[in-house]
């Protein structure tokens, strides 16, 4: 059986993970590190991906990426490609050094993509090791100004959430219930109500049934962004599926300079 082909983003945007094989160690110093952000540079920023956040775990890489040009899959295939080549012949390990292929998630919503960036900056607290601004191996030390790494771009993001303070703050009011904390497993419904309340501050998710079309539907793209599948809207919504699909797939395209807060 194929692979199922990945699924594309309508802006480019991607929210990327690299896994180690079998969960094995990727990194085993901070030379190794480095090497892994050299190549970064030279096989992704230097080739056309710009890179709006990254993260280096001990045994996986986050990255949020904007891929302009299609690029995506063969700079990735490259950076892993020869980055397990070296750590292999440094450490005298044989076979994958990744879990292949890598996986992407696209980002069609300016709110999912500040999540996104978030969440990643955040990994190191889900873990349970230090707070994002503590960590000195993310692309949160370029957003402060507290490193010359070379590789994020930070412009966008910090253009829609106004600047280095408010990037600070947002990043910091880290809501360890999202779905984005664990992208392998499935929020229960009790947690996707919730997390659908706090989306929607002061409206009953179970009352957009009955509201303006224009208003559920903005609302409904709202709970996409958040992370919420389809499935997940429509049971805690209780609208039509078909609906759902229909109001996620004409999501407004990102403006930047714009919150993406949504009231009902």
């Amino acid at each position: 059986m194929g692979r199922t082909p990945r699924e594309k983003s309508e802006f480019g945007l991607y929210h990327v993970r690299l896994r180690g094989n079998d969960r094995q160690i990727l990194f085993d110093s901070d030379a190794e590190r480095l090497d892994f952000l050299r190549l970064m540079r030279e096989r992704l920023v230097s080739q056309g991906v710009t890179v709006l956040a990254w993260c280096l775990m001990s045994n996986h890489v986050h990255i949020v990426a904007l891929d302009e040009g299609d690029l995506l899959s063969s700079c990735f295939h490259d950076l892993a490609s020869i980055y397990a080549r070296e750590h292999n012949t440094r450490t005298g390990h044989l076979g994958h050094v990744f879990q292949t292929p890598f996986r992407s998630s696209p980002i069609n919503d300016e709110s999912y993509l500040l999540e996104a960036v978030r969440y990643v900056h955040n990994n190191p607290a889900h873990e349970g090791i230090c707070t994002a601004s503590e960590w000195p191996w993310s692309s949160y030390q370029e957003y402060v100004g507290r490193s010359d790494h070379g590789i994020a771009s930070t412009g966008l993001v910090l253009d829609l959430l106004g600047g280095v303070r408010q990037f600070e703050e947002f990043t910091a009011h880290f809501d360890d219930e999202s779905l984005l904390t664990s992208p392998s497993t499935r929020m229960s419904d009790d947690g996707a109500l919730g997390l659908a309340r706090r989306v929607l501050p002061g409206c009953d998710p179970r009352g957009l049934k009955g509201s303006d079309p224009s208003e559920r539907d903005r609302a409904l793209r709202a709970l996409s962004a958040a992370g919420l599948s389809n499935r997940q809207i429509e049971r805690v919504c209780g609208i039509g599926r078909k609906t759902v699909a229909r109001a996620v797939r004409n999501a407004a395209p990102l403006v930047p300079g714009t919150n993406g807060a949504t009231r009902c």
